[in-house]
């Protein structure tokens, strides 16, 4: 039986910054990670790179070194920057081994199962990421086995797909991109729409990215948000190709053919709702409520006043259901969920949406549990490459406040 001031779960973003903090503080800790340093990352489609630019990534110790800070990077180059992150400091990490079990002990400390050894520890840090579990409406249940049904993060690229039409199910950032590139490389794509914000990638030559933080959108306190907009979709944007605009109309203008939202299989067809124009008059709505924001920063800040294109006259015409026989694959870009009521013991450590009851990353239920990298941990940004290294610093001081003779990292 090993015994160890902290124990971190999670090698991706969160994990490794937490492990640097406390490395920093000279608290010992291993970092255990099922797969490989940033899996998450490794996972997602061939052709991924980031939304927000480089120099946004800003990591405890080792921020963005690269020569395009205003570039977007690969997922490829993501992970490389994850990989040397964790050499650069050299992290505890035991890659290929999972967590198998948790428990906790009466003297208050955690019993961790993890690659056929025992582990005893005061902290537990669990940074498992921010998208844990794929999320399907349950209309999703009624798309016949026959067809090909996969999740956003499970998409390659379009020659691993089979011949058909291939249904997209949202149209957030990760679905609109996805259909881009689909119907960039001839596939007939339809994508099923809900309410998506979308905002010009760049405004009076600055990034979208520039004039958000200058809002302070990033710094948002998760408190301030509401409960059900912890699921609502990101603008619709892509760092592809240096970074485009990228929305309906466009996407529509490319060949994606657009509907309402997924209503399920019913009868040989897949039917949609008839909602599209009124997702897109949402959308519009968010666009000059975003531009009326804009307005404000460029005053505050003294720059030139935002010049934005106009807002073109949207068809709401849209088809309300496809022939199933035409459909090689269904994709479902229909967002996540926390995953941790699955595999821990503590029911009442979390609320009805999988989140849990915490305060500055640490478990206000369960003494000496701490959480890393999930969406709305403690502010808007706190899932981001941007935003988790703050959270690191804050959750570290509070495993520092609570160890008293800390070995050797």
């Amino acid at each position: 039986m090993n015994q160890i001031d902290a124990i971190i779960v999670g090698a991706g973003q969160a994990g490794l910054a937490a492990s640097h903090e406390l490395k920093v503080r000279g608290i010992g800790h291993i970092v255990f990670e099922r797969d490989r340093i940033g899996e998450a990352w490794r996972r997602r489609w061939d052709s991924f790179c980031l939304v927000m630019p480089n120099w946004t990534v800003q990591l405890p110790g080792f921020p963005y070194d690269g020569d395009e800070p205003d570039g977007f990077m690969s997922r490829d180059e993501v992970v490389d920057y994850l990989v040397r992150y964790s050499r650069h400091f050299d992290a505890p990490v035991k890659e290929h081994t999972g967590v198998d079990a948790i428990r906790r002990l009466r003297d208050g400390q955690f019993e961790i199962e993890a690659g056929g050894e025992t582990w005893i520890t005061g902290a537990l840090i669990l940074a498992t990421g921010a998208f844990q579990k794929p999320y399907r409406p349950p209309t999703a249940a009624s798309v016949p086995e026959s067809v090909l049904q996969l999740d956003v993060g499970d998409y390659a690229n379009p020659d691993a797909l089979p011949p058909g039409d291939i249904v997209i199910v949202g149209n957030g950032q990760s679905g609109s991109q996805v259909a881009h590139e689909l119907v960039q490389a001839g596939r007939h794509v339809v994508l099923s729409c809900g309410r998506a914000p979308w905002i010009p990638r760049r405004i009076g030559g600055r990034d979208m990215t520039d004039w958000m933080v200058a809002a302070g959108v990033p710094e948002t306190p998760a408190e301030d948000i509401p409960l059900e907009s912890r699921f609502a979709a990101n603008p619709i944007a892509t760092g592809r190709d240096g970074g485009y605009d990228l929305n309906l109309r466009i996407l529509r203008d490319a060949g994606v053919t657009l509907t309402g939202r997924f209503l399920g299989a019913e009868a040989g067809t897949i039917q949609f709702a008839k909602d599209l124009g009124g997702s897109v008059a949402w959308s519009d709505t968010a666009q000059e409520n975003f531009r009326s924001g804009m307005q404000k920063v460029a005053a505050a800040k003294g720059w030139p006043e935002p010049v934005f294109p106009e807002i073109q006259r949207f068809d709401p015409d849209q088809p309300t259901s496809i022939d199933l026989s035409r459909v090689g694959a269904v994709i479902f870009a229909t967002g996540f969920r926390p995953d941790y009521t699955n595999w821990l013991p503590w029911p009442d450590a979390f609320d009805d949406q999988g989140y849990p009851f915490q305060f500055d990353g640490t478990s206000t239920v369960v003494p000496g549990l701490h959480f890393l990298g999930l969406h709305l941990l403690r502010k808007r940004k706190s899932s981001l490459l941007a935003g988790v290294g703050e959270d690191a610093v804050i959750v570290a001081d509070s495993v520092a406040r609570i160890m008293t003779t800390p070995s050797a990292a």
